[in-house]
C-alpha cells in the first residue's frame, strides 16, 4: 500500500506548497480534483487537455517531487435534472485528460436524479410511503442504469478505471447500492472509491463494508468521523446542520485518529481488512476538518497512515509438507 493526499486538503496551498508538503511527508503520490463540486485550484482541466505541452510540464513537476498522481477526481451529480448536462461535462473532460496523463483512475459519484418531471435532486432512503419505490424505480432504471451503461463504455475506450464514492445524498450510498450499480451495468471499467467517513456517518461497520464490496474496490479515500453522542441520542445520525457548526451537528468529519473510538487501532484493522479483500492500492488523505489546520490534519493523518500501512507483498509461503 502507499499513502497519498487529495491536493484539496490544502486547497488554501499554492500547487508547489502542496506539492513541497507531500514530499515532506513522504507521500508516493497525489489526487486532483478536477472540477465540479471542487474549485480545482491546482489543476486547470481545459488548458491540460488544449496543451501537450502544458501536460509534459505538470507531469514534470510532480515527478520532480518524488510524486505521481493517482487519481483525478470530478465529484458532482452528473445526473442532476438541470446541471447535469455541464456536470458530465467536466467528467468526461477528466476521463479524456486522465487517458492523456497516463493517470488510471477517476474519482466520481454516482450522481442523484430527480424524480420524474422535478427539477431537484430527490435522495429516497425508505420504501414508504409507497410513491417513493415508484421513484427509485424511475431513477434507477430511466436515468442511472442507462447513462452509466453508457459512461463505463466510455471510459473503457479510454483505458480509464471509474471508482464510484457511496455517499449520502447520491444514489449510490451504501454498499448494497454499489453493488446494484456494479451489477446493472456488468462493466470491469467500474469499481468502488471507499471513503469510510459516509458510511462512518450513516452508521455502516466498515469492516463489513470491506468485507461485502471484496473485489469492487479500486480506490480509498482515508476520512475520519465523529460523533456527537448527545446529538446522536436525541436525534439520529440524519443531520442538516451547517458543517460550520459542528458543535451543534450528530457528526463530523475530523481528522484521521480522532474521529472512531478505537483511533489508530480502527485504522490498523482498516487497512488490514483492505488488504483481506485484495486492495493494496493508495490510501488518500482527504482532510475536511474545520477545527484543525489544514497543513497539521494533513501531518497527523500521514503520521498515522504510516504506522498502520501495509507496504510491501506479502510473501508468506506454506512449509512443505
Amino acid at each position: 500500500m502507499e499513502i497519498g493526499m487529495i491536493t484539496d486538503s490544502l486547497s488554501s496551498r499554492g500547487f508547489d506548497d502542496v506539492l513541497d508538503i507531500a514530499a515532506d511527508l513522504g507521500l508516493s503520490s497525489i489526487e486532483l480534483p478536477t472540477g465540479n463540486w471542487s474549485q480545482a485550484p491546482h489543476l486547470d482541466l481545459d488548458r491540460l487537455l488544449d496543451s501537450e505541452t502544458a501536460r509534459a510540464d505538470y507531469l514534470r513537476k510532480v515527478a520532480e517531487h518524488g510524486l505521481r498522481i493517482s487519481a483525478l477526481n470530478a465529484n458532482g451529480n452528473q445526473l442532476h435534472p438541470v446541471s447535469g448536462p455541464a456536470q458530465d461535462a467536466v467528467l468526461r473532460k477528466t476521463v479524456r485528460l486522465a487517458r492523456l496523463m497516463e493517470v488510471p483512475t477517476v474519482v466520481c459519484m454516482s450522481g442523484l436524479p430527480a424524480a420524474a418531471g422535478d427539477s431537484s435532486p430527490n435522495w429516497v432512503t425508505s420504501s414508504w410511503p409507497p410513491e417513493n419505490v415508484a421513484i427509485l424505480e424511475y431513477q434507477w432504471e430511466q436515468v442511472a442504469i442507462p447513462y452509466w451503461r453508457d459512461f463505463a463504455s466510455f471510459a473503457a475506450e479510454q483505458s480509464v478505471q471509474l471508482a464510484i464514492e457511496p455517499c449520502f445524498a447520491q444514489l449510490v450510498y451504501n454498499a448494497s447500492t454499489a453493488r446494484r450499480l456494479i451489477d446493472s451495468v456488468g462493466s470491469g471499467s467500474i469499481g468502488v472509491n471507499l471513503d469510510p467517513s459516509h458510511l462512518m456517518a450513516m452508521g455502516a461497520d466498515i469492516p463489513s463494508v470491506i468485507r461485502d464490496l471484496a473485489g469492487s474496490i479500486v480506490h480509498v479515500h482515508a476520512k475520519d468521523v465523529r460523533l456527537n453522542a448527545p446529538i446522536v441520542a436525541a436525534n439520529g445520525l440524519h443531520d442538516g446542520t451547517a458543517m460550520t457548526l459542528p458543535q451543534d451537528r450528530a457528526w463530523n468529519y475530523v481528522t484521521l485518529g480522532l474521529g472512531h473510538p478505537a483511533g489508530e487501532a480502527f485504522w490498523a484493522d482498516f487497512v488490514y481488512q483492505l488488504r483481506a479483500a485484495g486492495y493494496d492500492g493508495t490510501l488518500n488523505i482527504e482532510h475536511e476538518d474545520v477545527l484543525v489546520n489544514s497543513e497539521e490534519g494533513v501531518r497527523r493523518a500521514a503520521a498515522l497512515l504510516g504506522k498502520v500501512a501495509l507496504r510491501a507483498a506479502p510473501d508468506w509461503q506454506p512449509a512443505d509438507v
